[in-house]
């Protein structure tokens, strides 16, 4: 047992959670719990935009990617700007027209309360069912450095970030991401100059080796009508159209996002925000990728059998070759990134589950403080949902790729109903459910039934939401009831 990383490790996580408790003292009111009191500044809130969107999928199933593959999936990281500019000037103007608190408001507003339940339903859905494949993720790693079983790894992390997020809200989760990612690409730059050192000749003899094996290749601008090219997962045009139309989706219509950039002062500081937070997850997406080559290198030139399945490669690389103290900062940080994911996402559920279900169906009217409470109490109830998905997600395959595999599902359905809100006047509720129906459906049929790679599940999917749900439209002469 290394006991000193253990000691790091061991710090780290009483350190984080005694951090995130201290801000339940400023949680006065549901804009407080679910916004933050709309005080964060911007660049908090990008870094907690980084925190949110690279997860442990991501530190440990992307240097996967790499190790198999090269760097061609930057390629969607390209998709992902696009979308930025996308959400920047045709979302968030809306988001910030009243005082909204999720997403699915906005659909109300435009719409009515039929498509609000129904797309924050979705929302709840998709967001458990993706979690619940980070949960596991992280269960991975721990499961490494402590070795306990899987799921005894789940319920340790779940239940120290479910006590600070229960306790200081989405000013903890701000806050706490901030630390966090700090942390964690810390980390990841410290394994990457770490493990160049293990490797006799440094990078001159890895830039050899990985040339010769094509590793460095970024882009792929082939394309094709075929079956078989949409079944590639890496293209250019995959990418940029793949990234941009998930993260449109994901940043625009989905509350883990959403809530906050609805967390920032107003709306330029909410797109300072999230044009800011691309230059980071860019940079950590591109160490990351050159991690999984080095770790590509290190392997064939010891002619050792790599860790199987290729999730565990860096994690285990990390934890037993790593100098004492170093190994244990680094696993602390991948530790951090998972609490980052989980308590945002906890957050978040229970904001939807108050604001869009329980507080419209409320009788009489009730206090912030009863609100509040409430609030807390879905937050342990979607931990414990998290926990249960988490342990089913352990034969679901490669934990990056099962979870953006999940998520594209039924982003284009949220996507293209989002679109039919703020891009229409004509369409209304009857014709938007239609058309979220006719994506949702699609795109169960496109993910069991085909060979098409999820690059374009969401290009599919809103596509059809939005073509379905106007033609719906066009067919009928339906009032507006909202």
């Amino acid at each position: 047992m290394r006991y000193f990383d253990l000691a790091i490790i061991l710090v780290y996580l009483l350190g984080i959670t005694w951090f995130g408790s201290r801000f339940r003292s400023g949680q006065k009111s549901l804009k407080d719990y679910f916004l933050g009191g709309r005080t964060a500044p911007w660049w908090a809130i990008a870094l907690s935009i980084v925190s949110a969107e690279t997860s442990t999928l991501t530190i440990i199933g992307t240097p996967a990617l790499s190790f198999q593959g090269n760097l061609g999936f930057l390629q969607i990281v390209f998709g992902y700007l696009l979308a930025r500019g996308v959400i920047s000037f045709l979302f968030l103007p809306h988001y910030f027209r009243g005082d909204l608190f999720t997403a699915y408001e906005l659909m109300r507003r435009r719409f009515g309360e039929r498509i609000r339940k129904l797309t924050a339903s979705t929302f709840l859905v998709t967001r458990a069912l993706a979690e619940g494949v980070r949960v596991f993720a992280i269960s991975i790693v721990i499961s490494i450095v402590l070795g306990t079983g899987e799921i005894v790894s789940i319920v340790l992390i779940v239940a120290l970030t479910v006590i600070y997020t229960f306790e200081g809200g989405m000013t903890a989760v701000i806050w706490t991401d901030v630390v966090q990612m700090c942390l964690y690409v810390a980390g990841a730059a410290l394994s990457l100059f770490v493990i160049l050192n293990e490797i006799p000749g440094g990078w001159t003899r890895v830039t050899a080796v990985a040339e010769a094996a094509d590793k460095f290749r970024i882009f792929d601008f082939s394309f094709a009508f075929t079956s078989a090219y949409f079944a590639k997962t890496y293209t250019f045009w995959a990418g940029i159209a793949g990234g941009c139309f998930l993260t449109t989706a994901t940043h625009g219509t989905d509350q883990l996002m959403v809530q906050r950039l609805l967390s920032a002062r107003n709306q330029a500081d909410s797109r300072k925000a999230l044009l800011a937070s691309w230059v980071v997850i860019f940079i950590q997406f591109s160490m990351f990728l050159l991690i999984g080559i080095i770790l590509f290198v290190y392997y064939g030139d010891a002619n050792a059998a790599p860790p199987k399945p290729p999730d565990r490669i860096y994690p285990e690389f990390i934890w037993s070759r790593l100098p004492v103290g170093a190994a244990g900062l680094i696993i602390a940080a991948i530790l951090a990134a998972a609490m980052a994911n989980i308590s945002a996402a906890l957050n978040s559920l229970a904001t939807t589950t108050v604001v869009d279900f329980i507080r419209p169906g409320a009788r009489a009217e009730k206090s912030e403080a009863h609100y509040l409470k409430l609030a807390r109490v879905a937050t342990i109830f979607w931990a414990a949902v998290l926990l249960g998905i988490g342990v089913m997600a352990r034969k679901w395959g490669s934990v990056l790729e099962a979870g953006l595999a999940i998520a594209s599902i039924p982003f284009g359905g949220l996507l293209g109903v989002f679109l039919l809100g703020v891009l229409t006047r004509r369409v209304r509720e009857n014709a938007a459910i239609i058309g979220l129906i006719a994506g949702l459906s699609l795109m169960i049929y496109v993910r069991f039934f085909t060979g098409i790679a999820w690059t374009w599940y969401v290009l599919i999917g809103s596509s059809v939401t939005f073509a379905t749900g106007y033609l719906s439209s066009l067919m009928t002469s339906e009032e507006r009831t909202s």
